[in-house]
């Protein structure tokens, strides 16, 4: 079995390419992970890989207005409401539900999708350290690593440097080189993070008040969720969690230690170990 990954395009319904790529068997139980803000679907690559070797047919996006995917147009189209519908558009080309995996605002899209469709669209759901009420501090704490450098950096060290400054517990990789999937080369030469900084101030305009509204249209969710906290992470606290589990009470927590916001790329392997158990537990269920 191969798991190189199949890259693929679609299109939103406002008219936007969208990229993503699948590994694993063709017709394998389908997972779509979707990736937070300021990132791209290579977050994801370890558990790609562990997935496809499962025998999974892993589905990883590129957000709109991140890696390869084209940059929203108009205002306010980058709302969660946009980001479930492109979701939707590639969850309506499956034969079967999908398990729905999403780090921070892909969380904050897979929840916004489960809470607006009447009839099922996935068979399980994982959350990666993201609730429907997130920590203030933490939130400001990441805006401001991502407004920073408007400027962008003159080399890829700098970048380097900025992100361990931001995750100094990270252990660094020898060669920054991978950053560059996260950058963008600017005409001046210099590096900048590929993303659309307009996102930044239309997600948070619009949804940081949709909390509530969340909370209260996921409790038809009956299938299996988990949440994966990383126990070094500010952004979820004990009584997000509690109210997350008053709307989705088969709410399951796995907890990484060492970890912080970013918890696929801190401890990749502890976090595969909890997804996968969690969904060969559900697979194996008649």
């Amino acid at each position: 079995m191969s798991a190189a990954p199949r890259p693929f395009t679609f299109e939103s319904e406002d008219g936007l390419a969208l990229s993503g790529e699948r590994a694993g068997p063709r017709g394998g139980p389908p997972v779509i992970l979707l990736h937070g803000g300021g990132q791209t679907r290579h977050s994801w690559s370890g558990a790609v890989r562990e997935l496809a070797a499962r025998g999974y047919e892993a589905i990883s996006l590129d957000a709109r207005g991140h890696g390869e995917s084209q940059w929203a147009r108009q205002p306010h189209h980058y709302a969660l409401s946009y980001l479930a519908s492109d979701l939707q558009r590639v969850i309506d080309t499956l034969s079967d539900l999908p398990v729905l995996v999403g780090a921070s605002m892909g969380g904050l899209a897979a929840l916004q999708t489960i809470s607006t469709r009447a009839n099922p669209v996935a068979c399980a759901l994982v959350l990666v350290d993201i609730v429907p009420r997130i920590e203030k501090d933490g939130a400001e704490r990441i805006l401001r690593f991502m407004n920073a450098h408007p400027e962008g950096f003159a080399t890829i060290e700098e970048a380097a440097a900025a992100v361990a400054a931001y995750n100094p517990h990270r252990p660094q990789p020898g060669n920054a080189a991978g950053l560059m999937k996260n950058l963008r080369t600017m005409d001046s030469g210099r590096l900048r993070w590929h993303w659309d900084p307009q996102f930044l101030k239309e997600l948070r305009a619009d949804d940081m008040d949709s909390s509530a509204r969340l909370l209260q249209r996921c409790r038809h969710f009956s299938a299996p969720a988990l949440l994966v906290r990383g126990m070094q992470s500010d952004m979820v606290s004990e009584s997000g969690i509690a109210e997350l589990k008053a709307s989705l009470p088969q709410l399951e927590v796995f907890d990484v230690e060492e970890a912080g916001h970013m918890i696929a790329g801190d401890k990749n392997d502890l976090f595969n170990v909890g997804v996968l158990d969690f969904l060969e537990r559900r697979r194996d269920r008649p």
